[in-house]
């Protein structure tokens, strides 16, 4: 089984305002250190549809944000999202279209395409969530190893990134279980399902199912 890591395998972006983030970026982590720029660009040059509800907060139609919820900026909501009870938006986050952001859930420097669930206390910090991905309760974005030193994502070849923070790349439809632990730089194929209470590190083939480290069958 491939283990894929580029952009373009992982991802389909038609969201208009990320476009260009994603077609720039050969490997989905090389898109974290540039969100900071592309939401000022984004914002410099106004977003059609969007209203800034707040200094950096800039939210689409349709969308709810619960009175509970903090939002630090900047960050860009896209249209349809619900953030819920409780959620706490740490700065540098760009959403897609008809996303959960659910109670207690934390997200900083992070992008998610249209679609994505993250809806019961879960950690999003430094990673790419593709279409229509989700984690399950108490699931999270480990994002910092303990030694401090640079992630290398471990493919069919070990990824030098040079990045000392890095969560997980979900691709489109990949469903992380309950309670999992996704290591510094792991990246979980599209259409690919994880069981609940794993802990995981290195690069998850495509439509597999992942039911622990050792154990991963190709999804019929």
């Amino acid at each position: 089984m491939i283990k894929k890591v580029k952009t373009s395998e992982l991802f389909t972006c038609d969201t208009s305002y990320l476009t260009e983030l994603f077609a720039r970026a050969e490997y989905p982590w090389e898109i974290l250190p540039k969100i900071k720029a592309h939401i000022k660009m984004l914002i410099d040059g106004g977003l059609d549809g969007f209203e800034e509800v707040s200094e950096g907060i800039w939210v689409g139609r349709d969308t709810r944000i619960h009175p509970s919820a903090t939002i630090i900026p900047p960050a860009i909501i896209g249209h349809g999202t619900e953030i819920r009870v409780g959620a706490f938006l740490r700065g540098y986050v760009i959403t897609g279209e008809n996303c959960v952001i659910g109670n207690s859930s934390e997200l900083k420097n992070c992008v998610l395409l249209n679609r994505v669930q993250v809806p019961h206390y879960n950690y999003v910090g430094d990673s790419v969530l593709g279409n229509y991905a989700h984690m399950g309760a108490g699931a999270i974005c480990s994002n910092l190893k303990s030694d401090g030193r640079a992630v290398v994502i471990h493919g069919e070849e070990d990824y030098e990134t040079g990045l000392r923070k890095i969560g997980a790349i979900l691709g489109d439809h990949a469903d992380v279980g309950c309670g999992c632990v996704l290591n510094p730089g792991t990246v979980v194929g599209k259409n690919t399902s994880v069981y609940p209470l794993n802990a995981l590190r290195g690069v998850f083939p495509e439509g597999c199912i992942v039911k622990s480290m050792e154990s991963i069958v190709k999804r019929i």
